[in-house]
């Protein structure tokens, strides 16, 4: 599996369309109810204007494409680092993207540095951040 990993490489995009259905969902999964996820009314009356999707459910979708690039090895131990930098509301499709920065091998065992960023339809950069994960053999 090493073998198909190289710096430069981009990994898979991952593509999300955001409803407010899907927020609510998240939010029964999470126990999370904040009303600025869920109360529309609540959330219109707030700096942010309305409501926003919760950081968790975005970050469902990173980890999705590194497991989409690296299976077991991220499963098994990825490390991830982000900023949010916008919130993600209802409406938005999300793109995730990120790329393989470096290669390096430490006692044996390589690991494989990434950059990623999810934006949304309009360019806007959601979360930006870096992510380490062990290239197993498989």
């Amino acid at each position: 599996m090493v073998a198909e990993f190289h710096e430069g490489n981009a990994l898979l995009s991952v593509v999300k369309h955001i409803t407010q259905e899907q927020i609510n969902l998240y939010a029964h999964a999470s126990g999370d109810f904040n009303p600025i996820h869920i109360d529309e009314s609540f959330a219109a009356n707030t700096p942010l204007g309305g409501t926003i999707a919760h950081g968790m459910l975005v970050m469902a979708y990173v980890s999705e494409m590194m497991t989409l690039a690296f299976g077991r090895s991220w499963l098994s131990g990825g490390k991830l680092s982000v900023r949010f930098k916008a919130p993600a509301r209802p409406g938005d499709t999300l793109t995730v993207e990120g790329k393989i920065d470096s290669i390096e091998d430490e006692n044996g065992v390589s690991y494989a540095n990434c950059s990623l960023e999810c934006h949304n339809q309009r360019d806007e950069a959601i979360v930006a951040g870096e992510a380490t994960v062990n290239l197993l053999e498989e």
